[in-house]
C-alpha cells in the first residue's frame, strides 16, 4: 500500500470513530507516523547513527602515531579519513583531526600539489589523484589555518587538466608531469569535485596573484564523450565508462555490430557527480539519462558492471548523487518507487564487521581490486555514504 492509499485509509478510522469525533464542530488532529518519502523511520536512524559511532572509534583506533592512516605513501588514504570526522561529531575529533592535518601538511610540495613522491611506480605519487582529495579534505575541517594551502592546491589542480587536442581533452589524469597523454573519469570526479567544494577560498587570495579554476565547459564536454549514446548502445544508453581507452567493465557489440564500452555503476556516478559539481542541471538530458541508467541498473548487491569490485567505492558516489540530485525514491523496472536510503542503510549496517576487542565496527571488501581490501579505505567510503543518506 502507497503512502497516499495509508493516509486515506488513517483518515476514514479517524473520521468513523466516534470516540474520536465527538461532534460536527470539534476539530480533528491528525498526526502521521510515517516517514517523509526518502527519509528513514526513527528506529533505522539511530541504527545508522549507532553504525557510525562504531566506525570513527575503529578509524580513531587505527590512526598512527605521525596521524596518518594506512598507507602514508598516498596521503589521500588519510584524507578520506579525516573528511569523515570533519563530516562528524566524536569524543576524540580535535586529536584526530589536529593529527591528520599535520601529517597531510608534511606531503605539500613545492608546487602546490599534496603527495609523495614514489620512484618508479607507473603513475608516480598519483599526484592529482592525492591533492584533489587531500585539499577537499583539508577545507571541510573549516580550519583557517589551511586555506593557503588549498588556495596553492587548487592553483595545482586547474594546471593538471589536460587540455591537448584529441579525446582526453578536458579530462584529468593521475600524474601530469609524466606529460603522458591520458585522463579518466576517476581523476576528473575528483578534481571537479575539489575545485567545486573549495571554490571560496578563491575570495582570500592575495591581492594580484590569479585565481585559480579549471575549464568547466571542456569538463563536462569530456565526461559526456565518456557517456554511452542511445543511438549506438540502447543497453548503456546514460551510463559511463572509465576512459576512452580503457572501459574496465569490458565491452559488448551493439545491433550494428559495432565494439561499444559497457558502463559500471560507480564510474556512472562519479560521471553524473561530476556533471553536478559544474552546475549542469538536472534537466539536462546527460543527466535525466544517466539517473535512467542508473535506475534500469538499481541494485546493492554488487557494483554493476564490475561485480564486487569496487563496491565501496560505488555505494560512496551512488548516495553522493542521488542526494545531490535530490532524488528521494528510485523507480525500479516494475514501477515500484524504493526508499534508497532506507535501503543502502540496512546494507551498510548489515555489513558493517565488529572488532570484537572493543565493540569497534569497519568495512572490509574481499575483493582487492582498486585497494577495497584495504579497511581504512572501505571504512571511509561507508562513512560518508551514511552521511549523505542522514544529511
Amino acid at each position: 500500500m502507497n503512502c497516499l492509499l495509508r493516509h486515506t485509509a488513517v483518515l476514514a478510522l479517524l473520521l468513523s470513530s466516534p470516540s474520536i469525533v465527538q461532534s460536527e464542530t470539534e476539530t480533528v488532529n491528525i498526526v502521521s507516523k510515517l516517514p517523509t518519502a526518502g527519509t528513514l523511520d526513527t528506529s533505522l536512524r539511530n541504527e545508522a547513527a549507532a553504525a557510525v559511532d562504531r566506525g570513527l572509534d575503529w578509524l580513531a583506533a587505527n590512526q598512527k602515531p605521525d596521524g596518518s592512516w594506512s598507507n602514508g605513501d598516498f596521503p589521500a588514504l588519510t584524507a578520506l579519513a579525516l573528511w569523515t570526522f570533519a563530516r562528524a561529531e566524536h569524543p576524540r575529533k580535535d586529536e584526530v583531526v589536529e593529527a591528520a592535518v599535520q601529517f597531510i601538511l608534511t606531503c605539500v610540495q613545492t608546487n602546490g600539489g599534496i603527495y609523495k613522491e614514489v620512484p618508479g611506480r607507473k603513475g608516480g605519487g598519483l599526484s592529482n589523484y592525492n591533492t584533489a582529495i587531500c585539499m577537499t579534505a583539508l577545507h571541510a575541517t573549516g580550519r583557517p589555518d589551511v586555506t593557503r594551502v588549498v588556495q596553492q592546491a587548487r592553483t595545482f589542480v586547474a594546471g593538471s587538466q589536460y587540455m591537448g587536442d584529441d579525446e582526453y581533452r578536458g579530462g584529468f589524469g593521475y600524474d601530469n608531469s609524466t606529460q603522458r597523454t591520458y585522463t579518466d573519469l576517476l581523476n576528473t570526479y575528483y578534481s571537479a569535485q575539489a575545485m567545486h567544494a573549495t571554490a571560496s577560498v578563491e575570495e582570500t587570495r592575495p591581492a594580484g596573484e590569479a585565481r585559480a579554476d579549471i575549464n568547466w565547459n571542456e569538463t563536462v564536454r569530456y565526461i559526456s564523450r565518456m557517456q554511452s549514446d542511445a543511438n549506438a548502445d540502447p543497453e548503456n544508453a546514460g551510463g559511463v565508462f572509465y576512459n576512452p581507452a580503457d572501459p574496465k567493465a569490458g565491452t559488448s557489440t551493439n545491433a550494428d555490430g559495432v565494439v561499444v564500452f559497457r558502463a559500471y555503476g560507480s564510474i556512472t556516478y562519479a560521471g553524473l557527480l561530476a556533471l553536478v559539481f559544474a552546475d549542469v542541471s538536472r534537466e539536462d538530458v546527460r543527466v535525466r539519462s544517466a539517473l535512467k541508467w542508473a535506475e534500469r541498473h538499481w541494485t546493492l548487491e554488487e557494483n554493476p558492471g564490475l561485480g564486487q569490485d569496487g563496491l565501496f567505492f560505488f555505494f560512496h558516489t551512488m548516495s553522493r548523487a542521488l542526494d545531490a540530485t535530490g532524488i528521494d525514491l528510485v523507480t525500479r523496472t516494475d514501477g515500484n518507487a524504493l526508499n534508497w536510503r532506507d535501503a543502502m542503510a540496512r546494507r551498510l549496517i548489515a555489513m558493517q564487521r565488529i572488532d570484537p576487542a572493543g565493540g569497534a565496527g569497519y568495512w572490509l571488501n574481499d575483493t582487492g581490486r582498486y585497494w577495497e581490501n584495504d579497511p581504512v579505505l572501505s571504512t571511509a567510503y561507508c562513512l560518508l555514504a551514511l552521511d549523505s543518506i542522514l544529511d
